[in-house]
C-alpha cells in the first residue's frame, strides 16, 4: 500500500486491526491519525471503540495534541487522569475531548522510516496499561507500518 495520507486504501484491514487491538487490551478506545501529505496537518482516519463520528473531523497541527506531538517527537506519549496531568489546554488534545477518554497512550507509525502516523489507545475510566500492554500497542503499529508500507 502506498502511503497516501487520507486516502482510503486498505482501510478495511486498518479498521479491522484496531478492532483486534481494542479486543485484545479490552480499552475503550483505539484510533489511527495520519499526516496528511499535503502539509503538516494530522486527520483521525480510523477509530474502534468510539462513542460518535467526532474523531472523523478532528485536524491538528503538526506538533499539536497527542498526534502531532508524537509524528514531531517520534516517540510514544502517556496521558494520565487528562484533563489534570497535561502541559497546556485541554482544548488542545480534542481526541481526549471528543471520546471522553481519561487515559491515553499513542505510538508513532513510521512510513519509510519517518514518523507519519499514530496509534492510540484510550481508557474512558483512566485505567492505564502496564509494560506488557504498551508493547502490545508498539507490535500493533508496526503491523499497521508494513501495512501502510506495503
Amino acid at each position: 500500500m502506498v502511503y497516501n495520507g487520507c486516502g482510503q486504501t486498505g482501510s478495511g484491514r486498518i479498521n479491522q486491526a484496531c478492532e483486534v487491538v481494542l479486543s485484545e487490551l479490552k480499552c475503550d478506545f483505539v484510533g489511527l491519525a495520519l499526516q496528511n501529505t499535503d502539509g503538516p496537518d494530522v486527520k483521525w482516519h480510523y477509530a474502534a471503540g468510539n462513542i460518535n463520528e467526532k474523531f472523523k473531523r478532528i485536524t491538528v497541527r503538526y506538533g499539536k495534541g497527542i498526534a502531532g506531538k508524537v509524528i514531531s517527537t517520534g516517540r510514544a506519549m502517556s496521558v494520565e487522569n487528562f484533563p489534570e496531568n497535561i502541559s497546556g489546554k485541554a482544548l488542545e488534545y480534542p481526541i481526549m475531548l471528543a471520546e471522553g477518554l481519561k487515559f491515553a497512550y499513542a505510538v508513532p507509525i513510521h512510513f519509510k522510516g519517518i514518523p507519519k502516523g499514530v496509534l492510540l489507545i484510550g481508557s474512558r475510566t483512566g485505567q492505564s496499561i502496564n509494560e506488557n500492554q504498551k508493547s502490545f500497542v508498539r507490535e500493533a503499529a508496526r503491523r499497521l507500518e508494513q501495512k501502510l508500507n506495503g
